[in-house]
């Protein structure tokens, strides 16, 4: 299985994102304002999603719609980061749990 978060500010206007097998989980709405760079948005959509579809062909349908200007970008893991846990495999030293726009799994579309 694949989770992951989208910004639902990062597609660009006019496409649409249709994955086949991808579920919703949650949708939340933040206030970023005092946070986001110039260009973006005050108000932050987040996107929680799995699916049990492929990787590869998950990040090149994120990419494929992912606003190109202001660092927009997705966040996916896949269950093979769980299992690694499960048997204490150690963190990555940028993977902290809570800040997602560091995670090497990051698709960033710039």
């Amino acid at each position: 299985m694949i989770t992951g978060y989208l910004i639902g500010e990062s597609l660009r206007p006019g496409t649409d994102f249709e994955p086949r097998g991808l579920r919703l989980r949650k949708v939340s709405r933040v206030d970023v304002s005092a946070s986001a760079a110039e260009g973006q948005p005050g108000l932050w959509t987040f996107v929680e999603w799995e699916s049990d579809g492929a990787v590869t062909g998950l990040a090149e349908a994120f990419a494929a719609v992912l606003e190109p200007e202001n660092g927009w970008y997705v966040d996916f893991v896949a269950e093979a980061v769980a299992y690694g846990r499960s048997v204490g495999t150690p963190e990555p030293p940028s993977w902290r749990p809570g800040r997602r726009a560091t995670r090497s799994s990051c698709l960033r579309h710039s």
